[in-house]
């Protein structure tokens, strides 16, 4: 999600493109997804909610190329807006998204955010030791002008040589014009040790033999009438 209280200046132009028309809210949200769409609304601090609705084709292509940390240009008759897809609510049992949130950025705040973690390469202590690797983190936060914004950043791991070897945020290589706001010292993944495997102590065999020789003798005595004398005093 994006901290809007991170200072960055937008002055870039948006590289992707979602036509967007502008929506009545009293329409049938219903009949809008009948018809192939997805209500949405963008809003800013400066700017006021405005209800629209959108491809839900499009949408998906959109969301998978930009995430929620590119600038999507909202193109429309009133004219165009740059925001960042802040919010999607997907229906819980089909998984499809039925409404969008997309947040204007104010031309004078900065922006913080953050970013997915791509773990690339081999490790050499997993690969050669047999080692396993433990992903700690799975984004980090960062900030950067949005029109310098990644999509996601690449962690190569192939400097993971031995058991206990570790990346931290700071070992992260960052795009130009980008910066990390995450504790540096804060450790992003690791190669543990693998568990040694407990034997185990062997379970004795049981003599099935004499289990039924046994319970034989007390049947027979059972259907005989044996009774067996008390012990005199």
């Amino acid at each position: 999600m994006v901290d809007f209280l991170s200072p960055l200046y937008y002055n870039g132009p948006s590289m992707i493109k979602l036509e967007a028309k502008t929506r009545d809210i009293k329409e049938n949200l219903a009949s809008i997804r009948k018809n192939g769409l997805i209500p949405a609304v963008f809003y800013g601090k400066k700017t006021d909610s405005t209800p629209i609705s959108v491809s839900q084709v499009e949408f998906l292509k959109t969301w998978k190329a930009a995430g929620e940390s590119t600038v999507v240009t909202l193109t429309r008759g009133e004219g165009d807006v740059d925001a960042l897809i802040h919010d999607i609510d997907f229906d819980p049992i089909t998984g499809v998204p039925r409404h969008a949130d997309f947040y204007v950025f104010d031309k004078d705040l900065k922006l913080a955010l953050d970013i997915p973690l791509e773990f690339v390469g081999v490790s050499p202590a997993v690969k050669e030791l047999g080692g396993v690797f433990v992903k700690v983190l799975y984004e980090i936060k960062i900030e950067a002008l949005p029109s310098n914004l990644p999509h996601q950043l690449e962690v190569d791991i192939s400097n993971l040589l031995t058991f206990g070897s570790q990346l931290t945020a700071k070992d992260i290589k960052l795009p130009v014009g980008v910066s990390l706001v995450e504790n540096p010292d804060e450790v992003v993944a690791l190669v543990a040790e693998p568990k040694a495997e407990v034997e185990e102590a062997p379970v004795e065999a049981v003599d099935l033999t004499s289990i039924e020789v046994e319970k034989k003798g007390k049947e027979k005595n059972a259907e005989e009438g044996v009774e067996v004398p008390a012990e005199k005093e």
